[in-house]
């Protein structure tokens, strides 16, 4: 029997070799990577399954983030891109370094989501009369400029500098300043949960000196009461910083400021409160309308006027309101009708 269906088989091979190469191949080529980032869609995720507060209370409403779905690039989706009228991004544009890989621009826009969740949760906490304090200040390393000479990498944990504690960016700005061109800085780091000892190397450049590289901070807090927020492994990016904050103030105060309505937007935190600019508006307003929504938030300036835009040309029923901080969200929903 089963020498019967081998020599089938073998039969089929010789028989249709051509045909199984010509798919083989076309599967390869459609396959193949190339050097982009294709923007297809978006979607709403509902914060009330990412946060949850202790005896938090309870919304009428909801408030949703916004995501933009990303493919990594190749011979099919940019295809696609080109036929559906999908955004194409050179790779070379979502990088800060030249050898950064795919890998790394995720690592820092997760690293960008951390210092984005904690700014969401100072922010609310202060707003709602909450209390919190700060446990723990993570110093992380989200850029590496192609000009540095040394053996730090992206995500690394700065713990001290010439065997001093890290404080904060001033810190490392001053010992910089005070090493001279071609001597090393010496740093102790946490990485994949080991210390270990880095070094970079002082560089001059137009009269002053750096080791390139960039640092950014991530607060861990004790609150009262407490949050835990909840995100999958492959969401990443800063862009929900506004709606986060809005979510997490919503359960610490009594009064359902979602009014019982619908409402997403997008914009990042920043911890004096302001609402910074994002990328990808179409989608995410696309992503909004699709869903019902009644309120769209977005960042005051561009983003708002794309937005706009994009409501005047696909004629979108939906209220579009443009925020350069919390407080202006705030006021608009607790002084809305």
């Amino acid at each position: 029997m089963i020498s019967k269906l081998y020599e089938k088989g073998k039969d089929f091979i010789k028989e249709s070799y051509l045909y199984i190469c010509f798919y083989f191949v076309l599967f390869a080529v459609m396959w193949y990577p190339l050097p982009y980032y294709i923007y297809s869609g978006g979607g709403l995720i509902n914060l009330a399954d990412r946060v949850e507060i202790e005896d938090g209370y309870r919304s009428e409403g909801s408030f949703h983030m916004c995501y933009v779905t990303e493919l990594d690039g190749s011979v099919t989706s940019f295809l696609l891109g080109k036929l559906l009228g999908w955004d194409i991004v050179p790779i070379e544009d979502m990088q800060l370094g030249e050898e950064e890989s795919s890998e790394d621009i995720f690592l820092r826009d997760r690293l960008f989501m951390n210092a984005g969740n904690s700014n969401a949760i100072m922010t609310a906490y202060q707003k709602a009369g909450k209390s919190f304090q700060i446990t723990e200040n993570k110093n992380y390393v989200f850029y590496i400029d192609s000009m540095a000479d040394t053996t730090l990498k992206l995500g690394d944990d700065i713990r001290k500098i010439n065997g001093i504690d890290y404080t904060d960016l001033a810190m490392l700005k001053e010992k910089v300043a005070e090493t001279k061109p071609g001597e090393l800085v010496h740093f102790t780091v946490l990485r994949d949960g080991k210390e270990m000892e880095t070094e970079a190397k002082v560089y001059e450049e137009e009269g002053a000196s750096y080791i390139g590289i960039a640092v950014q901070n991530d607060f861990s807090y004790e609150t009262d009461p407490e949050v835990k927020l909840t995100f999958t492994k492959q969401e990443a990016g800063s862009s929900g910083g506004l709606m986060l904050t809005l979510a997490i103030y919503n359960q610490l105060v009594e009064e359902d400021i979602t009014r019982g309505l619908k409402i997403a937007g997008t914009g990042t935190m920043e911890r004096d409160g302001s609402v910074g600019p994002i990328g990808g508006v179409k989608y995410k307003l696309k992503g909004a309308v699709s869903k019902k929504t009644k309120i769209f938030f977005v960042p005051k300036g561009e983003n708002y006027e794309e937005a706009m835009a994009e409501k005047e040309k696909h004629h979108y029923s939906i209220e579009i309101v443009g925020v350069a901080s919390f407080d202006e969200a705030l006021a608009y929903l607790t002084e809305r009708k």
